[in-house]
């Protein structure tokens, strides 16, 4: 399986929901250990689980570009749709909740479409990491701003819960 973690490259962008996930990638125990080498337009690592090997990438690219990272990893190995996972932001749950999806609709995220138009279909696998939708203001401000002190607070929960989730998915 290839686990994708969603983000932008660029300090600017380090803390900011829409990189809730490289922030899960870079939190996760399992994978601290992991070598992270340049690959695929982005940065990968191997590992085995439960008799197992599978690949994590986190694109290099920006969001809406995603696609090009994905595309160039799943030619390389040659996989299908459902043994890519994608960990994403999602203003469509609420903030903390992390779910699992298959497939669907993409409610805005552009890089979940980047990904789905460079592979063909939206038919990947899908960890949702909820960010809530903002109260006031656009919905790109929202997602490209920082976390309050008091989302920041509950960001190891998070981390924790979709680490749990993850390894249930590998299993």
């Amino acid at each position: 399986m290839l686990v994708v973690f969603l983000g932008n490259p660029g300090i600017e962008y380090k803390l900011t929901r829409h990189n809730l996930g490289f922030i899960v990638a870079e939190r996760m125990d399992i994978l601290s250990s992991m070598k992270w080498t340049e690959k695929f337009h982005g940065m990968f690592a191997k590992a085995e689980f439960s008799g197992h090997q599978h690949c994590f990438l986190k694109p290099g690219t920006f969001m809406n570009l995603s696609g090009k990272s994905v595309q160039a990893a799943k030619s390389f190995f040659k996989l299908g749709d459902r043994e890519i996972l994608v960990v994403h932001d999602d203003i469509e749950t609420d903030f903390g909740t992390v779910t699992f999806k298959e497939g669907g609709g993409f409610a805005g995220h552009n890089g979940l479409k980047s990904i789905a138009n460079s592979i063909g279909n939206g038919d990947f696998l899908r960890i949702r990491l909820g960010i809530g939708r903002p109260k006031k203001g656009d919905v790109a401000s929202f997602v490209l701003g920082k976390f309050t002190p008091e989302e920041a607070s509950f960001l190891p929960a998070v981390t924790e819960a979709a680490e749990e989730k993850l390894r249930e998915l590998l299993q």
